[in-house]
């Protein structure tokens, strides 16, 4: 029998055989799960890291990326003014290409129409700062040659624009003058355009930018009787005929009491009507416009010589195409004589055109012209048009632009006209709301001029929209509340639109100061004595005539 010594010593044993081996599994254990822990922590601390630079590189792309608001003010604007898509457009392009563009929130349309109004309003004060290149046989007028015309909308206002473009354009830039290089420095609108009102807004943009080198303009008489009167004031500047209105007179002049000239035009009227809505369709007239008609009616004569060369001679079967064109010439076959002399009077003109509008009036494009002039069939279309360059060659002569290059077209302006009315308007094309932005039409929108555009305070361009009564707001309240009728009368004509650039200073509606046009001392001024010195006058208030110097 073991003692109860032994029996404890051999438990003791045992117990202690077990602790060790349970504690050696347990200290490993113990190892292992540091191990682990310490290598989860350092994955989680890493990963954090990770995802903080992830942050952080995101956060520098998205800033270099993301565009300022002065850059999506000129591409919204680029693209209304270069790309000509509209306003609803502009957004929705934008909208569409902002992630890619980096654009946080692409402008609605009616931001887009604050930011083009706003560029008008930008290029009008800017406006008084546009000079042109010094002219040695005009040294005291601004270089600038002044476009001007007259156009109609929709309302009873008449839209007076003018255009200003440095007088060495032909030296500057090659090819036709066009819309990137004019600068639009007024536009007004009013119920009639007289030659006296038209000369108040002249005489109001000479007092800020100075007398203009020549006026181009078509041969309206209002514009002849404005640049007449500020003649007699002394500020007169030579006058430039537009050559496509000039032969658009030549033309009416030779041929509006043609005996065959309104059978044409009526046939031409009669085959249109044959021709639509058959399969004939294709070959139906272009239309001309009833007034200012001599502008383009040689279309018409061109198509009509066309047309009949589809027509040989010699029989035709019965149902076939030629026998039904044949059927719906109507009298234009009997006008062959005339089609044939139009266009040869025509053609001649219009290749001497093309030549002038591209490189100016210059004795060198007048001999380039002569064998064309040549060709022209009427004496009196060839001598009157002979006549006319000369005269503006002399005009040409007188600025010393004879060897450079006399601009002679006013397309650009009858062109801002046409884009103008198409181009933002809808449906109504009211006229003040076109003039307001004429002036953002002309020229190519800057990035400087986006920053201006920014700018501009909503009371500045409220105190610009605020000038006319909208056509559109008139339907609304009328078509809505027709007791309101006769409202309409009330304040109609007297709010009208007037952009020019004025100075900041004074205001533009003070009298002008007549302006010298020579200068009696060709050796410039003469100095002063010391006994002129000892006097100043005007120097003080009105009831001081003179001032003595210390």
């Amino acid at each position: 029998v073991l003692s109860q010594y032994s029996k404890t010593r051999r438990s003791r044993e045992q117990w202690k055989a077990k602790a060790i081996k349970r504690g050696q599994g347990e200290r490993y254990q113990r190892k292992q799960s540091a191990r682990h822990k310490a290598r989860a922590d350092q994955k989680t601390k890493a990963l954090e890291a990770a995802e903080t630079r992830t942050l952080e590189l995101e956060a520098q792309l998205h800033d270099l990326t993301s565009r300022s608001k002065v850059d999506v003010v000129h591409l919204a604007v680029q693209l209304f003014l270069e790309a000509r898509i509209g306003f609803r457009a502009v957004s929705r392009v934008l909208t569409l290409l902002a992630l890619a563009l980096g654009i946080k929130k692409a402008p609605c349309p009616q931001t887009v129409i604050n930011w083009v109004l706003r560029l008008s309003i930008v290029r009008i004060d800017s406006a008084r700062h546009l000079r042109g290149l010094p002219l040695s046989q005009a040294p005291f007028c601004n270089g600038l040659i002044w476009m001007i015309d007259i156009s109609i909308g929709l309302g009873t206002g008449k839209i007076l624009a003018i255009l200003a473009f440095d007088a060495h354009h032909h030296h500057l830039h090659s090819g036709a003058l066009s819309l990137a290089q004019v600068h639009c420095i007024g536009v007004s609108v009013a119920a009639s355009w007289t030659g006296e009102a038209i000369a108040q807004v002249l005489r109001c943009l000479i007092t800020v930018m100075g007398r203009p080198a020549a006026y181009l303009k078509d041969r309206g008489s209002e514009l002849y009787k404005a640049a007449d009167l500020l003649a007699l004031e002394g500020l007169g500047s030579a006058c430039i005929d537009d050559i496509s209105h000039a032969a658009a007179s030549m033309l009416k002049r030779a041929y509006q009491n043609h005996p065959d000239f309104e059978v044409f035009l009526s046939a031409c009227g009669r085959v249109s009507g044959n021709f639509k809505q058959t399969i004939l369709a294709c070959l139906a007239p272009p239309n001309v416009r009833t007034k200012a008609r001599f502008m383009n009616v040689h279309r018409l004569f061109t198509w009509a010589d066309r047309g009949l060369k589809l027509s040989p001679a010699g029989g035709a079967k019965a149902g076939s195409i030629l026998a039904r064109l044949r059927a719906n010439l109507d009298r234009l076959p009997q006008c062959k004589a005339l089609i044939k002399r139009f266009r040869a009077d025509a053609q001649g003109v219009m290749r001497c055109e093309k030549i002038l509008k591209t490189k100016g009036l210059t004795p060198k494009t007048l001999a380039e012209c002569e064998p064309l002039i040549d060709t022209i069939a009427s004496d009196a279309v060839r001598q009157e048009f002979r006549a006319y360059l000369e005269v503006q060659l002399e005009t040409a002569k007188d600025l010393g632009l004879d060897q450079i290059g006399l601009p002679i077209s006013s397309d650009s302006i009858e062109s801002l006209f046409g884009v103008a009315k198409q181009h933002g308007v809808g449906e109504t094309q009211d006229a003040a709301r076109i003039a307001l932005r004429v002036p953002a039409l002309c020229g190519v929108p800057t990035r400087e001029e986006a920053e201006q555009v920014l700018e501009v305070s909503v009371a500045r361009q409220k105190e610009a929209t605020d000038q006319f009564i909208s056509l559109t707001q008139q339907r609304r309240e009328v078509l809505g509340h027709p007791e309101r009728l006769e409202s309409l009368s009330e304040d109609q004509g007297k709010h009208q639109v007037t952009l020019m650039p004025s100075p900041k200073s004074r205001s533009n509606h003070e009298p002008i100061l007549n302006l010298s046009v020579g200068c009696e001392n060709r050796y410039g001024p003469q100095l002063m004595t010391e006994d002129d010195l000892a006097l100043l006058e005007n120097t003080g208030p009105p009831e001081i005539r003179e001032a003595a110097l210390p």
